[in-house]
């Protein structure tokens, strides 16, 4: 699936989860959705989080 898709997707799961659980479903929904897709972009090669995961190297 293209990313116009999957984020068309995701807005609908998000807007369910405002219109049923308040806004905080929709806060944890988006928090989620924002931590899936920067993992999407790693795996997609779009990003790099090995520095982030590694942390500063020892001088």
């Amino acid at each position: 699936m293209k990313y116009t898709a999957i984020c068309a997707v995701i807005g609908l799961l998000l807007a369910i989860a405002g219109i049923i659980g308040g806004v905080g479903a929709f806060v944890f929904a988006l928090l989620l959705a924002v931590i899936g897709g920067v993992a999407g972009a790693h795996l997609d090669g779009l990003i790099d989080l090995s520095a982030v995961v590694r942390g500063r190297g020892r001088g």
